[in-house]
C-alpha cells in the first residue's frame, strides 16, 4: 500500500506542478492531496499539524487566486471589459505554449477595454499591464506552495524508499 500511496503522490505533486501554469486546473489543491497520500505512508514524518497548516494555506491560495485578477484590475482602472477580455485571451493562449500563456491576458485585457469601453490605447496598456501583474503575483504564489508541497512530498517518498 506504501508504494502505492507514493506513486500517487508523486503523480500528484508533479500534476500539481503542472497545474501552477494551467488555468484551470486546481495545481495547489492536487498538491495538497499528494502530500496527504504520503501523510497516510506507514513511514511518514508529516505531523496532522502540518497537514492542516498545509491545507488552510492551499485554501487562502485558491481565494487569492480568484481574487487577484480581479482586483488588480481594478487597482489599474480596468473594468469587466478587461477581466473578461483577459480571461478568454488566457483560454485562446493555453493553445500557444508558454508565450501564449504570458501574453495573451494582456493582450485579452487591452482588447476587451478598447472594445468594452471605446477608451484610448494607453488607458488601455495599463489595464493589460494590471492583468499581467495579476497573472505573475497569482502564479509566484501558487509556484511557491506548489513547491513547497512538492519538496515534502519527495522528501516524504526518499525517506519511505531508503
Amino acid at each position: 500500500m506504501d508504494l502505492f500511496l507514493s506513486i500517487i503522490a508523486l503523480l500528484l505533486g508533479l500534476v500539481g506542478l503542472a497545474g501552477v501554469f494551467i488555468t484551470g486546473l486546481p495545481g495547489t489543491l492536487i498538491s495538497y492531496i499528494g502530500l496527504v497520500c504520503v501523510y497516510f505512508n506507514d513511514d511518514s514524518t508529516i505531523s496532522l499539524l502540518q497537514l492542516i497548516i498545509c491545507f488552510f494555506v492551499t485554501i487562502i491560495v485558491m481565494i487569492l487566486d480568484y481574487f487577484l485578477p480581479g482586483y488588480f484590475s481594478k487597482l489599474f482602472g480596468g473594468t469587466k471589459y478587461g477581466i473578461w477580455g483577459a480571461t478568454i485571451g488566457m483560454i485562446i493562449g493555453l493553445f500557444y505554449g508558454f508565450w501564449g500563456i504570458l501574453l495573451s491576458p494582456f493582450i485579452g485585457a487591452v482588447v476587451g477595454e478598447i472594445i468594452g469601453r471605446k477608451i484610448k490605447f494607453t488607458q488601455a496598456l495599463v489595464v493589460g499591464l494590471g492583468s499581467m501583474l495579476a497573472f505573475f503575483a497569482s502564479t509566484g504564489i501558487k509556484l511557491i506552495v506548489g513547491l513547497y508541497l512538492f519538496y515534502y512530498i519527495a522528501k516524504e517518498l526518499f525517506l519511505v524508499i531508503f
